[in-house]
């Protein structure tokens, strides 16, 4: 079942990407949604996708940021007062601050390692980094994706430690929590979600762009992640994803999935 939102019609915020309000429309009432998305507005890289970790929001990403804040706030019956996940990198820090104060709010932000780099996709970056810099982020992308990249993890591990990341930190039900990360992350965590292995700038979120998403109340393992992305809906059964990542021959226990889980299911 979903529900009709918005219902009071307020002005979208200027620059917001145009698929999250198609996206906000398909959401359902009552769960424990995540809003997983890249930072607002930063100021230009090199024009070859790398972007330092300098590099801040822009005057417009600092009011897009409060007032996407501000219109969830308003125009949803979620309730935001909850603590956020971040990328430690400043510009999505700021983003979440920012968020949070156009929702009237003032609550903690964690920083993530799996929210950045190296993360949930590299793990050797002296390997992978000059690979980065020599074929750019969206081949990078999806070497990753088809497994053809040393110094990087499993692309099923990254999406699944990831989802493990958003189960153990997820709201209550009726709570939209915040976890603000950048495009190389989120592109490749959807690529996998939506079983692609190939992706093109079509696909590449754009900044302040994010999928909304939430678990089913189960186990982890035996639990359904469902997502909210361009204005469609998916579901994806996590048991799919562990079974395909086994499937490579790859060691359960590199996982980083919630402590409670046994280990006996994966014999």
């Amino acid at each position: 079942m979903t529900a009709s939102f918005p219902q009071r019609h307020a002005a979208v915020p200027a620059h917001l990407p145009d698929t999250m309000v198609p996206s906000v429309a398909l959401l359902p009432p009552d769960k424990p949604l995540i809003l997983f998305t890249r930072h607002s507005l930063r100021e230009r890289s090199d024009g070859n996708g790398f972007a330092s970790a300098q590099l801040p929001l822009t005057p417009a990403g600092r009011v897009l940021a409060r007032s996407w804040g501000h219109w969830l706030a308003a125009q949803l019956p979620y309730s935001m007062d909850v603590d956020s996940l971040s990328s430690p990198i400043m510009r999505c820090i700021d983003t979440a601050q920012l968020m949070q104060e156009g929702a009237g709010l003032d609550r903690q932000i964690t920083p993530q390692s799996l929210l950045v780099e190296p993360g949930s996709l590299v793990i050797d970056p002296k390997v992978a980094s000059p690979v980065f810099k020599e074929i750019g982020v969206l081949n990078f992308i999806n070497r990753f994706l088809q497994g053809k990249l040393e110094g990087t993890k499993n692309s099923y591990q990254g999406a699944i430690d990831m989802l493990s990341l958003f189960y153990q930190h997820q709201p209550k039900q009726g709570q939209l929590m915040l976890a603000v990360s950048h495009d190389t992350l989120l592109s490749a965590f959807l690529a996998v979600m939506l079983g692609s292995v190939n992706i093109t700038w079509n696909d590449w979120p754009k900044m302040m762009e994010g999928v909304f998403l939430w678990f089913d109340d189960k186990p982890f393992y035996q639990s359904t992640v469902h997502l909210i992305w361009r204005g469609q809906q998916y579901s994806r059964p996590v048991t799919v994803l562990l079974e395909r990542y086994l499937a490579f021959g790859l060691e359960p226990k590199q996982l980083l999935l919630p402590p409670e889980v046994n280990w006996d299911i994966f014999k």
